[in-house]
């Protein structure tokens, strides 16, 4: 692996190796050791499956639970606290079960981008292994053994990793309007087709920085920052810059500067940035992209069948969508087309 691409790999996760080798074998599949030697990542698999699991309970009963102050022993006159948690335990079996599972990791090694890092045998290029879901699951897990023995399995690390690699806030939130960094994700793969990128720095000293040279940054002097985030959104020129206690905050606050900037510069995208190019050919499938993204619900046809007078069939067909009072008609002597017609009509009116 070249240097360029273990700083990629260490940016995208949020640590920095003391031994890069050891980043480098999370990535070799056993099929590469085989043919060339040297050790593979199956280890440091099975280490990075039971930290993950570790890590992701430990971040739902953080989430979910607290301690509350239960009673005092008279005698010693000690309060003991209790530990009480908004979900039961089937709940965050559940939840814990959506956070591992094999999609879940694998979807996130795609949107860091790392499955074409992977070292490979000849047998495994030919048959496009690092496409499964179950070698990105490998290969997520191995990362995470790969961090916990290069930090010494220290728990702070290891949460600020699994935090950022896995982006659990984004399976968990309720309400994701203030999800900074799942709108920056989203603004920058629609408005330039990648993913966001990040640089972290520790923070050991940290100046006051000011927007000059394209970089945009937050910073209210408090001494207890440890980290630095860098973020630049595709090909925009501005460089945004923040801080936190952990790579996780501080990436946090670098979204919620970087999306609050766009939002005053008019930069955040609209309904109409979604569908590029209307028209009435590909109306049906606009709309039902739209709704599926989430503005409305699924649009519904009503169909009518009527004569003229020479016996031809004339179609008739209503588009209406629950969220949206207007109704749309239109007709045609093609059921296809008429269907086109009335919903080429309500995305004209949702794009207003």
């Amino acid at each position: 692996m070249e240097e360029k691409d273990l700083i990629f790999i260490q940016d995208r996760i949020g640590y920095t190796f003391q031994n890069t080798d050891l980043l480098q074998q999370a990535f070799i599949r056993r099929s590469y050791s085989k043919e060339y030697g040297g050790e593979d990542n199956e280890v440091l698999e099975f280490i990075g499956d039971k930290v993950l699991d570790l890590i992701v309970v430990k971040l739902l009963t953080e989430k979910y639970g607290c301690f509350i102050s239960d009673y005092e022993d008279y005698d010693s006159n000690k309060e003991f606290d209790e530990f009480v948690c908004s979900k039961d335990e089937g709940e965050l079996t559940e939840l814990k079960k959506e956070l591992v599972q094999r999609k879940t990791l694998a979807d996130r090694i795609n949107v860091l981008d790392l499955a074409d890092y992977l070292i490979m045998g000849n047998g495994d290029i030919q048959n496009n292994i690092n496409r499964e879901l179950s070698v990105k699951e490998d290969l997520f897990e191995a990362i995470i053994g790969a961090v916990a023995l290069d930090s010494n399995w220290d728990m702070e690390v290891l949460q600020d990793v699994v935090q950022i690699m896995l982006d659990p806030d984004s399976y968990l939130e309720e309400d994701t309007d203030d999800n900074y960094v799942e709108l920056i994700q989203e603004w920058t793969l629609k408005r330039y087709g990648v993913v966001p990128w990040y640089h972290f720095e520790k923070a050991s000293q940290i100046v006051w920085y000011t927007p000059f040279d394209g970089i945009s940054s937050l910073y209210d002097g408090n001494s207890e920052w440890k980290h630095t985030c860098l973020l630049k959104l595709g090909e925009l020129d501005t460089i945004f810059r923040s801080f936190g206690t952990s790579t996780t905050e501080a990436r946090k606050a670098v979204c919620t500067l970087a999306y609050k900037e766009l939002e005053k510069n008019n930069m955040l995208l609209s309904i109409r940035d979604e569908i590029p190019n209307p028209n009435i050919n590909d109306a049906i499938s606009q709309l039902e992209t739209l709704a599926r993204r989430g503005y409305f619900s699924i649009p519904v046809y009503d169909f009518e069948q009527e004569y003229d007078n020479n016996g031809n069939p004339i179609w008739q067909c209503t588009c209406h969508i629950k969220d949206i009072a207007e109704h749309f008609y239109a007709e045609s002597s093609s059921k296809k087309q008429a269907k086109k017609q009335a919903a080429y009509q309500m995305l004209e009116h949702v794009l207003l």
